[in-house]
C-alpha cells in the first residue's frame, strides 16, 4: 500500500458563461461561481477508490491558490481524502511553478503515486503532469482511462489518438486523469461536516523554497469572433454554385 498525492485547482464553474473584462486583461472573476476542476475531480475519486480498496494508506489533496482554495480542498476532504495542504498565494502560478510546487511537497510528504487532472479547464495548459514527471525523473500514465496499482508498480490504460495504450510503470508514479476513468461522487451531508474537522495545512511557496514567478505574459485576452449567420440554399445545385464561386472551396 502506499501514500496517495491528488492536486486540484480552483476554477470558475464549468456552468458559467466566461465573460472577458472590457479592458482585454483577463476573464471577469468577480461574483463568479468556483468549484473544483471537474478533472481534478476525477483524480480525487481515483484516489479515494484506491484508499477503499486497500491499495492506499492515506489520500492527501494539495491545492495552490488565494485563501478561498481552501473551500475546494474541503470538497475534495468531503469526498474522502484524509488531510489537505494549502500552498497559498495570490500571484498567478503557472504550470512550471505548480510542477515545481508539487515536486517540493513530494519530497516532503513522499507519495508512491501522484494523481493529477490531465488538464485545467480556465488555461487547459495540459502540462503540469508531464513537467512533474521530468523534475522527480519518475514514470508518468498520461490520459489515463484505467489505473490498476500493484506492490511497486502500476498499469495505466492511456487514452490515445489511436484508441488505448497500456503501461506498466514503476512506482513512485504520476498518472493525469481521462474523463473516463470514473465517475465522481456527490459528497454526503455527513462527509461534508466530517470534513470540517480534517485537517488542512497552509504553507506558502517561500515556505517549501519555490519561485513561482511566472515565465509567460499575457498580452490581451479577446472572445472569438461572432459567426456570422448562415443561409438556406433551395436545393443541391444552388449548393454547389455557392461553395465554387463565393466560398470558392471547390
Amino acid at each position: 500500500m502506499t501514500k496517495v498525492l491528488v492536486a486540484i485547482k480552483r476554477v470558475i464553474d464549468y456552468n458559467v458563461k466566461i465573460r472577458v473584462k472590457s479592458d482585454g486583461s483577463g476573464v471577469e472573476t468577480q461574483n463568479v461561481k468556483f468549484s473544483m476542476n471537474p478533472f481534478d475531480e476525477i483524480a480525487v475519486e481515483e484516489a479515494v477508490r484506491l484508499k477503499e480498496a486497500g491499495k492506499a494508506t492515506e489520500v492527501v489533496v494539495v491545492s495552490i491558490g488565494p485563501a478561498a482554495a481552501s473551500e475546494t480542498l474541503r470538497t475534495a476532504l468531503a469526498m474522502g481524502a484524509d488531510r489537505g495542504v494549502l500552498v497559498q498565494t495570490d500571484d498567478e502560478v503557472q504550470p512550471l511553478g505548480v510542477a515545481k510546487v508539487l515536486k517540493a511537497l513530494v519530497a516532503k510528504e513522499a507519495p508512491g503515486l501522484i494523481i493529477l487532472g490531465k488538464q485545467a479547464i480556465d488555461d487547459d495548459s495540459n502540462q503540469t503532469g508531464q513537467m512533474l514527471a521530468a523534475l522527480l525523473g519518475c514514470a508518468q500514465g498520461t490520459f489515463a482511462s484505467k489505473v490498476e496499482i500493484g506492490a511497486d508498480a502500476i498499469t495505466v490504460t492511456r487514452e490515445v489518438d489511436g484508441g488505448l495504450e497500456t503501461v506498466s510503470l514503476k512506482l513512485p508514479a504520476v498518472v493525469t486523469t481521462d474523463l473516463r476513468l470514473n465517475e465522481p461522487r456527490y459528497a454526503s451531508l455527513p462527509n461534508i461536516m466530517k470534513a470540517k474537522k480534517k485537517l488542512i495545512d497552509t504553507v506558502s511557496p517561500a515556505d517549501l523554497g519555490v519561485d513561482v514567478a511566472p515565465r509567460l505574459v499575457t498580452l490581451s485576452v479577446a472572445e472569438p469572433p461572432k459567426r456570422s449567420a448562415g443561409i438556406k440554399v433551395a436545393d443541391v445545385a444552388a449548393l454547389v454554385d455557392k461553395l465554387k464561386n463565393e466560398a470558392k472551396v471547390i
